[in-house]
Order: structure tokens, then C-alpha cells, then sequence
């Protein structure tokens, strides 16, 4: 972390919060799971984290807004920034013990991420960061994305093959998958962050919103590697998500190119 990042060290700040609260109810055998009107399911644990930073950013933030999952947007217009929150990013893997999930924290301003960082407490306490011109890190260590230039040496990671075949698209996916080196269902924020830290080279995924990207985006961005959605856009409000090292990103849109026109 640099030295005056006030934006990084606070969320540093809020991630040892949620951590705390989410690492204390997993594999609670009396949590509380809920289903939401989406059908997705919701802990106990994804609200007490995200009111958790909320109060936070109450009191260290006063004029910046917050996005989150479990609790929406801030009302009112004209705020200088705004906290995108994912209290706890893989709440299906938190419900069912497994450790891959993550608080997922990202600020933005003037319409561009500039911070982001996700910590998963359950995942050996890994915790990965980056702040725009900084570099990326985990754990404290800088990480960079693989040099890894062909779709036959690169491995793929994925969240479900469910998202692609809703779409109509998992053919697409498919044949892109099988002209890999090796595939692997990380799924969730861990697939991106195998891609910043140069394990994985390719990750993609469908049905995701803000929150679950927002953080991911300028980490794998810091590593040197490529984000986008699947049409192409560098964004992290469209819907899907595209990460690479970079040398490989055109060649993996190519591929999904029916994909890209359909969601256009």
C-alpha cells in the first residue's frame, strides 16, 4: 500500500471489519439463509457486513455515496464518489462451507474506478489490492498477469457453464474453452484474481452486476492485464465480464462474437 493512500487505507480498514463478521458466521450451523426475489440466497452474515461498512463510510466518508448489494444505492445525485460494495462475493460457497468468497470493495470517481480490493478470510486470509498508477498487490507482494500469448498454452477459468447455455451462447464459450491449454470453474472474484496474479490467463463469466466486478476490474487492470465486458466495453456495469493478460483478449472476443452481437 502507498505511502498516503487514504482511499486504499480505509478500505484495507473496512475489509478487516467484514472479515471479521463473515469468518465468525461461516459454517455457523445455526446461520440464517434467506432467498431473495432473485432466488440467489442471502445470509445474515452479507447484511451485517455491508450495514457494517455503511456505518463506516458514515462516519469517515459523510459526502461520498454507497452502492451495495444487499441494501442498493444511496439516494440523492451530485456525490464526488461512490463505494461499490459486495459484502460477501460467493454467498452460494459461504452457505455451503466452502472458502472461496470474498468482501469485494471498490471506490469510484468521476465515473472511473479508481480502488479496489477483495479479502477472503476463509481462503487463507488472502486479501488482493490496487489504486490506479500503484501496481496491484496480494498479500503485500506486487503481481503481475502471465506472459502467456496463445489460446493453446493459456488455462481458462470460469464460474458455471448455467449463465452461457440461459444465453444461448454456451457453444460459444465451449469452442473457446476447448481451444485452451486447460480449463478450471474458480468462478466468483477468484477467477479475475487468478488472471491479475498470472495463474490464470483468461477468465469470463456471465449474469454479474457492479459489485461483483467493480473491485476486480482495476486490480486486474493494475496487473497489466485487460478488463472489459463480453461486447468489448471497458466496463464493469454491462452485465459480463472479460478478463485477460492482455495478449489474448481480442483473439477471446473473436471467439464470443455471436455473444457480443446478442448482448449489444
Amino acid at each position: 500500500m502507498a505511502p498516503g493512500d487514504d482511499d486504499l487505507a480505509l478500505a484495507h480498514e473496512l475489509a478487516d471489519l467484514a472479515d471479521a463478521i463473515s469468518l465468525a458466521r461461516f459454517r455457523a450451523e445455526d446461520l440464517v439463509v434467506d432467498t431473495k426475489p432473485d432466488l440467489t440466497p442471502v445470509t445474515e452474515a452479507d447484511r451485517a457486513v455491508e450495514r457494517a461498512i455503511r456505518d463506516r463510510l458514515a462516519t469517515a466518508r459523510p459526502g461520498e455515496h454507497v452502492v451495495g448489494e444487499e441494501f442498493g444505492a444511496d439516494a440523492g445525485e451530485g456525490a464526488p464518489a461512490r463505494w461499490i460494495v459486495d459484502p460477501i462475493d460467493g454467498t452460494k460457497s459461504y452457505v455451503r462451507g466452502i472458502p472461496v468468497y470474498a468482501t469485494l470493495i471498490a471506490l469510484e470517481r468521476d465515473g472511473r474506478i479508481q480502488t479496489g480490493l477483495a479479502s477472503a478470510p476463509a481462503l487463507g486470509g488472502r486479501r488482493w489490492w490496487a489504486s490506479r498508477g500503484l501496481g496491484a498487490f496480494a498479500d503485500g507482494r506486487p503481481i503481475h498477469v502471465s506472459k502467456v500469448s496463445r489460446l493453446e498454452d493459456a488455462q481458462l477459468a470460469y464460474g458455471g457453464l448455467s449463465g452461457w447455455r440461459r444465453a444461448g451462447l454456451l457453444d460459444r464459450f465451449i469452442a473457446v474453452a476447448n481451444r485452451c491449454w486447460r480449463t478450471r470453474g474458480f468462478g466468483d472474484f477468484w477467477m479475475h484474481l487468478l488472471v491479475a496474479e498470472g495463474s490464470a490467463d483468461v477468465a469470463a463469466e456471465l449474469e454479474v452486476s457492479i459489485w461483483d466486478l467493480a473491485a476486480v476490474q482495476v486490480i486486474v487492470e493494475e496487473a497489466g492485464g485487460r478488463f472489459s465486458d463480453i461486447t468489448g466495453a471497458n466496463r464493469v456495469d454491462g452485465g459480463s465480464a472479460v478478463s485477460t493478460n492482455g495478449l489474448m483478449h481480442d483473439e477471446v472476443l473473436a471467439h464470443l462474437s455471436a455473444a457480443s452481437d446478442s448482448l449489444r
